[in-house]
């Protein structure tokens, strides 16, 4: 079919503007930039994460036999060893993220020495709940390196069957192609299931076989082979974790005075936990090394 030359003009320009509404065609960026990226399906393109902020795994306390299931596991990955798909899942603020980036630092280690930067043994890919439709197209892209990635999704839920739901439990059943031995899945979760207690308790009351609508709702869950469960901490834990902190920043401060401090902090914040701890050295840092300028001037 011929178009008169008048028209052409304006056949180009429709061309060009249904070329930029397109997106672009994923492209695997070079995974020896750097350790760590976050995929973004919008570009097709993995974002190089020069600086993960992370602690290290050795200073989160009243996880550790969870730290060292995920250590071994991730471990094993990295040398070319079978290794799990991890769902950690628990109570709020125990260091589930932290441990997945910490266990991922202390991996790409060597000699005692710091990561550097592209030359790790793995990669940690970072993937947004709201991305996970795109989930077979990174692992597309991903079948075709070299190099051993693990991707991880923080914060990991479902309202209902929607279609990211479908999409991250084909790839944990495998599919056709099957997932690339190249890659593993760690996610986190405040839900053992995903899903809400009400949403699986709905569905079993209105099922016509009432186990099998209860199967169906945990299914996906059951898809990750190392589950690690996060619980609350007592006052023990939680003292634990603010005296390692203070002990690796080596704060001037007694332990008495620590706890007390400590103490009143989780009061106002009315829970114990990681995060908490954290916090609370955080600020315990700034208001001595405040006091201490004081002095000096």
């Amino acid at each position: 079919m011929t178009f008169p030359p008048s028209q052409l003009p304006a056949l180009e320009r429709i061309a060009a503007a249904l070329e930029r509404l397109s997106p672009p065609p994923p492209v695997l960026s070079d995974l020896d930039e750097a350790d760590a990226f976050i995929w973004e399906p919008q570009s097709g393109r993995l974002r190089p994460v020069l600086r993960v902020a992370h602690i290290s795994a050795t200073l989160l306390q009243g996880v550790e036999h969870q730290r060292q299931t995920l250590l071994e596991n991730t471990q094993h990955f990295a040398a070319g060893l079978p290794a799990n798909n991890a769902m950690l899942w628990g109570a709020r603020g125990m260091g589930k993220s932290s441990l997945v980036k910490g266990i991922h630092a202390q991996v790409n280690q060597k000699e005692g020495h710091p990561p550097v930067p592209g030359q790790g043994a793995l990669a940690l890919i970072e993937i947004q709940r709201e991305d996970l439709t795109s989930l077979p197209e990174l692992l597309s892209l991903l079948r075709s390196s070299t190099r051993r990635s693990i991707i991880f999704c923080d914060d990991l839920s479902f309202e209902k069957e929607d279609r990211d739901y479908k999409a991250l439990k084909s790839v944990l059943d495998g599919g056709i192609a099957g997932r690339p031995e190249n890659t593993l899945f760690y996610a986190t979760s405040n839900r053992r299931h995903l899903m809400p207690r009400d949403m699986i308790e709905n569905e079993r009351a209105s099922a016509i076989n009432p186990s099998e609508a209860t199967e169906e709702k945990v299914s996906l869950s059951d898809r990750f082979g190392l589950w690690l469960g996060f619980h609350a901490c007592t006052q023990d834990v939680y003292f634990d974790m603010v005296q390692t902190y203070a002990k690796e920043r080596v704060l001037a401060i007694s332990d008495d005075e620590l706890k007390a401090q400590a103490s009143a902090w989780a009061v106002t914040r009315g829970s114990r936990s990681g995060r908490v701890a954290f916090q609370f050295i955080e600020d315990l840092t700034a208001r001595l090394a405040s006091h201490s300028s004081e002095h000096t001037t």
